[in-house]
């Protein structure tokens, strides 16, 4: 009921959302500022040619490397420091320098460095966000409940039923958390990367049609991709979350 509720109280709030858009596109009255109508011919008109799927799949497989990537490394390096104090106080301020860094200074040292590659790319992409998922898994790390590891301790429990029941219960919330972020963030690097530095994909195509001055176009382009990434965040990553912190009520 409650989840019903809260799906019709969006759809209302996007439509008041999408009338406004209406709205101010009729009273501009202008090329660069195109309403829902426009756009969605623009969409139609390019969804209908061969290209379209082929650049948003490329764009989602970048987005799917770096993510993978920068979770892995990003959980591992945040374990590190918020569960060794001696790691924490060695590269502890690495973490703080890296969290700091322009991620338009990064996209293009991997490219200077690195050459217009793929792996530079990614590389660029996944650096950008390593340091967000190791500050989230470092506050896990750091939160993890001293008297359920005496309780674990008391029982005798392996090192295998500590990390299954006692340990990784408390940092999957803040995995999922660091998914939801990492997401979010990824995907907006991605298109800068590719406006930049590819030959195809969603920012490739921005920046054709920042060239061509044709709004309608380039927003269809971004409705189209938004609505993938809202896909996997409401079908995966928030029914994911709801899940694993259920043992917290």
């Amino acid at each position: 009921m409650i989840a019903r509720r809260r799906l019709a109280l969006q759809a209302v709030s996007l439509a008041g959302l999408m009338l406004l858009w209406a709205l101010a596109a009729e009273a501009a009255a202008s090329d660069v500022l195109p309403g829902p109508v426009a756009v969605w011919a623009a969409f139609v008109a390019q969804v209908e040619q061969a290209d379209y799927f082929g650049h948003l799949l490329v764009t989602l497989a970048r987005v799917a490397a770096a993510f993978f990537l920068a979770m892995a490394i990003g959980s591992a390096f945040g374990l590190a420091l918020g569960m060794r104090s001696i790691v924490d106080n060695v590269f502890g301020g690495w973490l703080t320098l890296l969290l700091n860094i322009p991620a338009l200074v990064v996209i293009i040292l991997c490219y200077v460095w690195f050459g217009l590659t793929e792996a530079a790319a990614i590389t660029a992409v996944a650096v950008n966000k390593i340091p967000n998922v190791a500050a989230t898994l470092r506050e896990g790390a750091r939160s993890l409940s001293r008297d359920l590891a005496e309780m674990a301790q008391v029982y005798r429990l392996s090192a295998m039923q500590r990390l299954r029941h006692v340990v990784l219960p408390q940092l999957v919330p803040f995995f999922a958390v660091a998914a939801r972020n990492g997401l979010a963030l990824v995907w907006k690097i991605v298109l800068v990367v590719e406006l930049l530095g590819r030959p195809d994909g969603v920012g490739f195509q921005l920046h054709v049609y920042f060239q061509l001055f044709d709004v309608a176009t380039i927003l269809a382009y971004t409705i189209g991709f938004i609505i993938v990434v809202l896909a996997i965040e409401l079908l995966i990553l928030e029914p994911f979350e709801r899940r694993v912190s259920r043992w917290r009520r």
